[in-house]
């Protein structure tokens, strides 16, 4: 994948530009917290042209995709955003993408800097598939919150993208309390879709066989995945928040670490972390010094028993 400049938004009054993988985009305009209010109020939108864009062309597309990812693709509905895993054998997540198919041709995006790998991995998987891989450099992404659901947008102009634009920050707190889990923020190599509420989303519970379903498939009937992913409630009384791969105690030990964590204009300070299955979902736990109450996002014995709570990826 090409390197990416960074956005032209950056140049707007007030920008300051985000950090480590969303460097390229604003962090916030001065704002976030009157951001927040606007992704929710004032159909603003958040730059993602950071993230890298790929297409799928051929008459094979959607049933090779099919047969490669966890999500149903078969007799895809043209326009319709779908939300994809890769997994490995053993049923972890490696590759994660949004994308419709518009009739002729997928087009999807994944985080920054995953886009080679990705789309080396589906290059290599082509055999005598009918279907071509590239990346796309002209389309950038763009997200809204629409009653409090994500939505993505591809545009060509950033500049004329209808709306005020808010930064990443305000994007953040929106995301954490919907209990939506970024790739590599809020997974790890270990991470498998049951353990993060990605059934039902990126996850078709009904269709066939694919690499890594057993593991899913095991996990879903029998109950009780490994790790769960809660929203943590953290105390306020900091100026700081915990950085990514923090860990997360309970009674003195280690039970899980922190992936996301942000400032939310009503919640304050808001996070989400990978712990423990056994955690009791009532514990307080503390995060780099603070306490922090949990939100239960998936059931210590989710199965096809309990339904996951979590919001649309």
């Amino acid at each position: 994948m090409s390197e990416r400049n960074s956005s032209p938004l950056l140049l707007l009054p007030g920008a300051v530009a985000g950090e480590g993988i969303d460097e390229a985009v604003a962090a916030h305009y001065g704002s976030f917290l009157t951001e927040q209010r606007d992704l929710l109020e004032a159909g603003a939108f958040v730059d993602h042209s950071h993230r890298d864009v790929f297409r799928v062309t051929g008459p094979d597309r959607l049933d090779w995709l099919h047969s490669l990812t966890t999500q149903y693709l078969v007799g895809l509905a043209p326009n319709v955003w779908t939300d994809v895993l890769i997994l490995t054998p053993q049923g972890r997540i490696e590759h994660s993408f949004t994308g419709y198919d518009d009739g002729e041709t997928l087009w999807a995006h994944t985080e920054p800097g995953a886009g080679e790998a990705l789309i080396g991995f589906l290059d290599r998987m082509r055999f005598m598939s009918r279907v071509e891989v590239a990346p796309v450099d002209e389309l950038k992404t763009i997200a809204r919150w629409h009653e409090g659901v994500l939505a993505w947008e591809f545009v060509t102009d950033l500049t004329a993208a209808e709306g005020t634009p808010a930064g990443m920050l305000a994007h953040e707190a929106l995301r954490i309390e919907a209990h939506i889990p970024r790739f590599s923020l809020d997974t790890d190599d270990r991470t498998i879709p049951n353990e993060v509420g990605l059934l039902n989303t990126a996850v078709h519970l009904d269709k066939g066989c694919y690499r890594g379903q057993e593991t899913v498939a095991r996990v879903h009937n029998l109950g009780k995945p490994p790790r769960r992913l809660v929203m943590l409630n953290i105390d306020g009384s900091t100026s700081y928040l915990p950085s990514n791969g923090v860990e997360v105690t309970f009674d003195g030990k280690v039970v899980g670490v922190v992936g996301s964590a942000a400032r939310h204009h009503e919640l304050g300070p808001i996070g989400l972390a990978l712990i423990k299955r056994n955690t009791p979902t009532e514990a307080i736990l503390m995060v780099d010094g603070v306490s922090a109450a949990q939100d239960v996002v998936v059931d210590p014995d989710a199965g096809l028993h309990v339904r996951t709570n979590v919001g649309r990826a």
